[in-house]
């Protein structure tokens, strides 16, 4: 996708280098995607498709809150523009006339309502059968994660290597707006998102400075390597980013 995001400021902080070393795996997560709002009175049916998918161990589910709902009596606190202008990048990338809510994207090419199950899981099925890279992520301490992508089948331009930062769970009391008296719960809420590197086919080490990048109070997080025309996701692995909360 040919986002507009802003580069993080400390980018050049960022070790990026080719390295050698044993062939890994091909990983079997499957990114899932939702686009929401805590505004928007059709979300919550998707909002709860979402937690149950977190519980699969093949699944890396997302939570996207936008900002275009902000309007109407309730300001969803986990909203942001960035979330907002990925979700425009893939309508442009899929082809959309317009973006919506609630919106689920699977593995980066297959797009449906976000609370029709049977079109969610029928996504996850043709995803699964995608093959994908492979990402090892170390951690020799706690401010440092070290992210290894395998070779493979280069794209036809080099991959946007994607970090994404994200609560376990929130439990909000909405007081106004079209959710008014309902108690929503969000699960992997989306709190930072980072370009942090390129793929081009060769196998690749990106060392990440987990305080200086400021996710250090976040739970988890999200490496999702992705073409940056199309959206097809190469890759995915997530990992705890604060000890037995992922």
């Amino acid at each position: 996708m040919n986002g507009k995001l802003k580069n993080f400021a400390r980018a050049a902080a960022f070790a990026a280098a080719l390295v050698s070393g044993p062939a890994l795996a091909g990983s079997d997560k499957i990114v899932v995607e939702l686009f929401t709002s805590q505004g928007c009175s059709s979300c919550p049916p998707a909002d709860a498709l979402l937690g149950e998918l977190a519980r699969r161990k093949d699944v890396i589910a997302l939570s996207f809150h936008v900002d275009y709902w902000n309007y109407l009596g309730w300001k969803d606190p986990f909203s942001s523009a960035d979330a907002t202008e990925r979700q425009r990048d893939y309508r442009a990338a899929l082809g959309l006339r317009y973006v919506y809510t609630p919106q689920m994207v699977v593995g980066g090419t297959r797009e449906t309502v976000g609370s029709s199950r049977g079109k969610v899981m029928d996504a996850v099925r043709t995803v699964q059968g995608l093959s994908r890279i492979a990402i090892d992520i170390a951690r020799p301490d706690r401010d440092t994660a070290i992210v290894t992508i395998a070779k493979g089948t280069a794209p036809d331009k080099a991959a946007t290597v994607w970090l994404f930062a994200y609560d376990r769970s929130h439990t909000t009391d909405i007081r106004r707006g079209e959710n008014e008296g309902v108690k929503l719960i969000n699960t992997h809420v989306v709190r930072a998102i980072r370009r942090v590197g390129k793929w081009d086919g060769s196998e690749t080490r990106i060392k990440l400075p987990i305080t200086m990048m400021g996710i250090e109070k976040q739970d988890g997080c999200a490496i999702v390597v992705q073409s940056a025309e199309s959206g097809r996701v190469f890759g995915a692995e997530s990992f705890a980013l604060r000890e037995g909360r992922s």
